[in-house]
């Protein structure tokens, strides 16, 4: 082994990976930051000739230490803004959101439950001071350099949630490019704020300029992240940034956000859910992951969108999964059930799915749901079965067959929604 030559290098900063595997480990603690958070210390660039970059004066302590104080003001402020750098930042007006949509009625299955209210727009302010004041003693170039990974010092702070001193960073990289650097697996800090579930950081992004679209190696975008982990708040935070997001952008599964929504709430229905990648925030609840499907219905996200593998719409997922809520949910969507209900996936519609369901509590209520919204007991699968063909034997389903039998030329036009 070599003797090392010069001076010790410092210890490397903590890595994404590293941030979002400790917050896993924290869900009895989550919600809670640590009470104060010291700048990583990351080593100098240097230009093509092999010279150093002249560098800032050093940063002391009080400025480096960035403590993090409870939330303050009321959540949904108005107030957002631009900066040239990262000193001089002038206040300005975010726009509203930008969803004309009407609400979705919560009905007894849903919950206005968050883990964690979205803030002001601003840290507090001597917090936010402090931090543009620590980064402010940085060379810009500095702070885009990037560790083994790929992250960046932004990348790091938004997955450690240090919303003050990400605010800071991300003012000083906006007009560095440095909004959309990616890391190993192709995540911007965008992507791995929405990961981390950093509400307050993910819509400080977008309204500096980050792009709300941008996806990662597997095709996932914030949305499709916020979906699968669980974050409604991270949402929340996108509708009130204002910044339009395409809520029908598709994975590298042919998935949109609502797909990876409803099967994540299949998932927590069953016994928990852990998408790959992990999640930042702990385990989300069914409650988390139902008010995912709840926003994104009301950001605009077509229920109807059949996925580009399995042509399955959402209902297709929620009944395959015995999910009588989200049925309920999708179906009561104004002017979609005379449509969504007949659809077919690979020949199946959800009668058939709910047919050949192996006889969980839920089979019997769903097809009930089904027929009462004008499902058609006589349409065929591309096996040429029937729904009531598929129905497992015993007892349980020779009533079902019962059921599908006596609606078989008795159908009706659904229900108008509310």
């Amino acid at each position: 082994m070599r003797p090392q030559r010069g001076p010790p290098r410092a210890a490397p900063p903590q890595t994404v990976k590293q941030l979002l595997k400790e917050l896993r480990q924290q869900k009895s603690r989550e919600g809670v930051r640590s009470p104060v958070l010291a700048l990583p210390s990351l080593p100098s660039p240097r230009p093509s000739d092999g010279a150093p970059w002249p560098l800032a004066p050093a940063v002391t302590p009080s400025l480096c230490a960035v403590p993090h104080g409870s939330p303050h003001g009321s959540p949904g402020g108005a107030h957002g803004g631009r900066a040239s750098g990262a000193r001089g930042f002038q206040a300005a007006a975010i726009p509203g959101p930008a969803w004309p949509h009407p609400a979705v009625p919560w009905g007894e299955f849903g919950a206005p439950l968050l883990r964690r209210e979205i803030r002001d727009p601003y840290p507090e302010p001597q917090d936010l001071a402090a931090a543009r004041a620590a980064l402010g003693c940085r060379d810009p170039r500095e702070l885009l350099q990037q560790d083994e990974e790929g992250d960046t010092l932004l990348h790091v702070l938004c997955a450690g949630g240090h919303w003050a001193l990400a605010r800071a960073a991300a003012e000083a990289l906006r007009d560095l490019g440095g909004l959309e650097v990616r890391e190993h697996l192709g995540k911007t800090p965008l992507l791995v704020a929405a990961a981390a579930a950093a509400p307050e950081i993910v819509r400080d992004l977008l309204v500096l300029g980050a792009n709300p679209d941008a996806a990662d190696h597997d095709g996932r975008t914030a949305l499709h992240l916020a979906a699968a982990y669980g974050h409604p708040e991270i949402l929340q935070a996108m509708i009130s940034s204002g910044v339009p997001v395409n809520v029908e952008a598709r994975n590298f599964e042919g998935q949109t956000p609502l797909h990876c929504a409803v099967l994540a709430h299949n998932a927590s229905l069953q016994g928990g859910y852990s998408p790959t990648g992990g999640s930042g925030g702990g385990s989300p609840t069914p409650q988390d992951q139902f008010r995912c499907v709840e926003l994104l219905l009301q950001m605009g996200a077509d229920s109807s969108s059949q996925d580009t593998k399995s042509s399955l719409t959402a209902l297709h997922l929620a009944v395959r999964g015995g999910n009588l809520a989200l049925a309920h949910l999708l179906l009561r969507q104004p002017g979609m059930a005379p449509r969504l209900v007949n659809m077919k996936a690979h020949g199946n519609t959800p009668l058939h799915m709910a047919a050949a369901l192996p006889g969980t509590p839920s089979q019997e209520p769903l097809v009930r749901l089904l027929l009462a919204w004008g499902a058609d007991p006589s349409a065929r699968n591309l096996e040429h079965d029937l729904p009531q063909s598929l129905v497992p034997p015993g007892a349980p389903g020779d009533q079902l067959r019962l059921l599908l039998r006596s609606h078989r030329g008795s159908h009706r036009p659904p229900p108008t929604a509310e």
